[in-house]
């Protein structure tokens, strides 16, 4: 780095970029900050109850709005020991901002199920259950602000060019490519901070768990693999042969068919040992199953059905020493041009008998057995969950041989499938369309931290963006320091 060890990026974000105005000096933190924190579940997620003393469960935390109305739609909660509601969530800073806001007179809260506030108060506004962050943030209210700033709310406008491509086509690329390293290491280290809070409540190993199942939900299924990896401690108890934990799982997950079909024996067979397995045991999981409607499962493509992705963990959490074996490939020697495969042969599991045949329950048998994760996904594995746990692990045992060994798989790990935010923003950013320069992952995700800190915080024509200033600072300084 010819700039020394300092983060040109990351300082200048905090100076420049959205969050600014995000920061607060009063004792209770932004509106926004509030709305993150719910939409990431930034929380202690087991101890959550209403202020009336209900224990509340959150399957799913909705859907934020782009526009007027509740802040999160088509939420999905569990109050105490019924049923699961499906509905919106509210997010105020204080409770009489349900009536100061005219939430109480505006038929299009009529569906809020949830009030979300910073803290108890005297008197209510809202009639139906109420639930305040204070006490249950997984991490102080500072390490969350920093945080927030790495992971915005809002979509990705839709639009081509910005005002950036014309300051980005002048840089030399490799100076593109180091400004793309430094963003990429802000988002590296917001993933780090996500495994640290959650190990401080639940141990490093819990903590993994839940991010590989997150990973295996992809972006439409996050939250409802996450209640599953939650409830871990109960489901993975005496029996751990792949097809009990399938079994658990499925049933936990509400995926099960109601009815056993007879188009295709082979499937009747396995289907016959799970439903077995699952009426045995269901009564005493009654009150974790989850609704099916928690799952979003239009669009998807068949290897990414959730129910073949439970059946994967299932061979994960079977084997008995995954973790285990992810530690010992950190501290083993391996060559960049074997990263991938090196990674991919600690989640490779054996052939299925059902699963190697079947993307679904009802689909028909494949004429060639198809594996259970491919080379692709444990780039997305790497990436996402296993090199910041790593990472974050080396940080807390101040191992700084090892951090600096996980921080040169992360920034040369190749680079990931290429997907429709990058396509948009190598047109808008640095209008051209060929991924070409971006042959490691890390590339990747500092263009994705770039859309995430400035383009989703402007318009289509970058009103007020800070990003053109920040490419003309830093080829300026370069140019200083010649």
């Amino acid at each position: 780095m010819p700039r020394g060890s300092k983060n040109f990026y990351a300082q200048w974000r905090l100076r420049h970029g959205p969050a600014v105005a995000l920061r607060d000096d009063s004792d209770a933190p932004p509106e926004r900050l509030l709305q993150a924190v719910w939409q990431h579940q930034r929380l202690q997620r087991e101890k959550l109850r209403t202020l009336d003393g209900e224990t509340l469960r959150v399957l799913h935390p909705g859907f934020a709005s782009a526009g007027s109305g509740p802040d999160f739609r088509g939420a999905v909660l569990r109050f105490g020991d019924g049923p699961a509601q499906t509905g919106d969530v509210e997010v105020d800073l204080r409770s009489n901002g349900w009536r100061a806001h005219g939430h109480d007179k505006n038929p299009a809260f009529k569906n809020v199920r949830l009030h979300v506030v910073w803290e108890e108060e005297r008197t209510r506004a809202f009639a139906g259950p109420t639930l305040a962050l204070r006490s249950v943030l997984d991490a102080p209210v500072g390490e969350l602000s920093l945080w927030l700033e790495r992971e915005p709310v809002k979509p990705l406008p839709e639009s081509l060019l910005g005002k950036c491509s014309a300051p980005l086509r002048e840089l030399p690329e490799n100076l593109l490519s180091e400004l793309l390293q430094q963003a990429a290491r802000v988002r590296f280290e917001a993933k780090a901070s996500q495994f640290q809070a959650r190990a401080r409540q639940a141990g490093w190993e819990q903590a993994l768990w839940e991010g590989l199942f997150r990973a295996a939900g992809y972006k439409h299924n996050v939250w409802p693999m996450q209640c599953l990896a939650e409830t871990r401690g109960r489901w993975t108890r005496q029996d751990k042969s792949p097809v009990t934990l399938q079994a658990r799982l499925l049933g936990l997950s509400g995926l099960l068919p109601a009815e056993l079909t007879r188009r295709e024996t082979t499937a009747d067979g396995y289907l016959r040992r799970v439903w077995d397995g699952w009426w045995r045991e269901r009564d005493e999981f009654s009150d974790a199953i989850l609704p099916r409607d928690v799952w979003r499962l239009h669009g998807l493509r068949p290897a990414n059905h959730p129910q073949r992705r439970l059946a994967l963990a299932a061979h994960w959490i079977s084997a008995g020493d995954l973790p285990a074996r992810i530690e010992r490939w950190c501290h083993s020697p391996v060559a960049d041009a074997a990263l991938v495969d090196s990674l991919f042969q600690i989640f490779h599991v054996a052939r299925d008998d059902f699963w190697s045949w079947h993307w679904t329950f009802r689909s028909a048998r494949l004429t060639k057995p198809q594996p259970l994760i491919g080379t692709t996904r444990v780039t997305d594995l790497a990436i996402n969950v296993v090199l910041p746990w790593l990472w974050t692990r080396a940080v807390e045992g101040k191992s700084e041989k090892l951090r600096d060994e996980i921080e040169r798989r992360y920034f040369n790990w190749p680079a990931a499938e290429d997907n429709s935010v990058l396509r948009l923003a190598r047109q808008r950013l640095l209008s051209r369309s060929s991924p070409k320069l971006f042959r490691h992952a890390a590339q990747q995700q500092g263009l994705m931290q770039i859309v995430r800190d400035f383009c989703n915080h402007s318009n289509a024509v970058c009103d007020q963006c800070g990003f053109p200033g920040l490419v003309q600072a830093w080829a300026a300084e370069d140019r200083g320091l010649r």
